[in-house]
């Protein structure tokens, strides 16, 4: 590992997500049993906070929580796994962000946020704390929080050669309209550095099936096209889809079996940023990504199932071994 420790700004939120473990997924107007209930700290910006410091990284967190009992719990959450709360700020008659968070036994889960405090995180608060984004390496943003706060976000980050990295979940109805938004703001013509949806966050924002490799290419295509430096989609079992404006690449999954897919993609997010800090190469970043993203969905929860830099290593290890006995049996 290397001695220097990648700077990473996260602007985003914080959630108390309280999640519900089923057999499956109720239909619309079907109540059933469900198997059990846990409150676990999450919210997209808090995750990928603490997976990039697991991953290795020197984390500041710039959001709000309220005034709540949630609150504390939040906040000494971050702290426990060494992400810096100074521009964390206390909404005052304000819940904090809550997720409701169904996960059925295969994985999949299905998930409503209340913003809460997180809808009240301004332009004015990201002002506040702008060197944090400036002196960092890599801003990761999501769309939990209001979007002129993520325009102001970037057009900060693009002050300096802080790289944006933007994870456009929930996918945004207005997503062209946040594009023209931030080139108009920011004034150039590739603002956002990488963007990583998964499938069918792509789909939604390009319109376009994106079922395989091929389709996702296309999309990617499409994204770049839009402004997008670099686009890479996610594709769950299989492995990811980098297009960087002159050739797709497709970096393989790591063969696991999915137990609660919640905070893969922040997982993804997380370590993304931090290994794309210290490495020249995406594709290098992409798959030490990739092998915090499968681990993350082979636990339970959201900020608990985040790996560990040395987690993280183990795989990519295992995976060059097992790689290199199929060449030379």
């Amino acid at each position: 590992m290397e001695n220097r420790k990648a700077r990473i700004a996260v602007v985003g939120s914080i959630n108390m997500d309280l999640v519900v473990r089923c057999t499956q997924l109720p239909q619309p107007g079907q109540t059933i049993l469900a198997l059990e209930s846990l409150e676990i700290c999450g919210g997209k910006g808090a995750n990928q906070a603490v997976a990039a410091s697991r991953a290795g990284g020197q984390v500041v967190m710039i959001g709000r929580v309220g005034d709540d009992a949630f609150a504390d719990r939040l906040i000494g959450n971050l702290n426990h796994y060494q992400v810096s709360t100074q521009a964390v700020q206390t909404t005052e008659q304000c819940s904090s962000g809550v997720a409701i968070v169904a996960v059925e036994r295969s994985g999949q889960n299905s998930i409503m946020v209340v913003p809460g405090a997180n809808g009240c995180l301004s332009p004015d608060d990201v002002n506040q704390h702008q060197t944090m984004i400036t002196d960092s390496e890599v801003l990761l943003l999501q769309l939990e929080i209001p979007l002129d706060t993520v325009v102001e976000s970037i057009r900060i980050a693009k002050t300096s050669r802080t790289r944006v990295v933007l994870d456009p979940a929930p996918a945004p109805h207005d997503w062209q309209s946040l594009l023209r938004q931030v080139k108009d703001t920011v004034n150039m013509p590739n603002p956002i550095d990488l963007i990583c949806p998964n499938e069918t966050e792509a789909a939604e924002l390009t319109g376009l099936p994106v079922g395989n490799l091929g389709e996702a290419e296309q999309a990617a295509r499409v994204l770049h096209a839009q402004g997008i430096s670099n686009v890479v989609i996610t594709l769950a079992s299989q492995g990811s889809l980098l297009f960087d404006g002159q050739a797709a690449h497709h970096i393989p999954p790591f063969p696991i079996t999915a137990v609660d897919t919640t905070a893969a993609g922040d997982a993804f997010a997380g370590a993304l940023g931090v290994r794309w800090s210290e490495t020249k190469s995406l594709t290098e970043a992409i798959r030490f990504a990739n092998a915090a993203g499968a681990i993350a969905a082979t636990r339970p929860g959201a900020q608990i199932s985040l790996p560990s830099r040395e987690e993280i290593q183990e795989m990519l290890t295992a995976a060059a071994h097992s790689s290199n006995s199929r060449i030379n049996p």
